[in-house]
């Protein structure tokens, strides 16, 4: 059996030092995955892929890469539904976790909520990231990996 691996779609994730921090101290390979490169750590177990500008590259990059029980952090819901088909781990920033129990909601919500920006009910954005928000990624980060 191999080792989990890390994939992080990392154009709009705000934990990335986080994931640095805890790839290392674990020795986890994590693909760090954006369409314009990050400055990231000379781990030579910590890859930096830089994706075209293409719509869902970054997406696309991550889904054929992935294998059962890797885990991905994500935001994107239908990148996170794409992962857990290929049997990921997948959690959000927030340290949400996304399972086959809740994705189907999650889908939802968010159809739901962009019909609404459509209409111009909602001018979306949601609650500031806060330091409770880091500390439980930080802890479903090492249940993901713990698994």
């Amino acid at each position: 059996m191999t080792e989990a691996r890390i994939f992080v779609d990392a154009d709009a994730c705000p934990v990335r030092d986080e994931i640095l921090s805890v790839s290392g101290r674990l020795g986890v390979e994590t693909f760090i995955v954006s369409n314009r490169g990050f400055r990231v750590t000379e781990h030579p177990q910590v890859h930096n892929i830089v994706v075209s500008q293409d719509f869902d590259a970054a997406d696309d990059w991550i889904v054929g890469k992935v294998a059962a029980d890797d885990v991905v952090i994500t935001g994107d819901i239908p990148l996170a539904a794409r992962c857990l088909e290929a049997g990921c781990r997948v959690i959000d920033h927030k340290g949400k976790a996304f399972t086959a129990a809740n994705i189907g909601m999650a889908l939802s919500m968010r159809e739901l909520m962009s019909d609404l920006r459509a209409m111009g009910e909602s001018k979306g954005g949601g609650p500031a990231f806060t330091k409770q928000d880091r500390s439980r990624f930080l802890e479903a980060l090492d249940r993901a990996l713990k698994a």
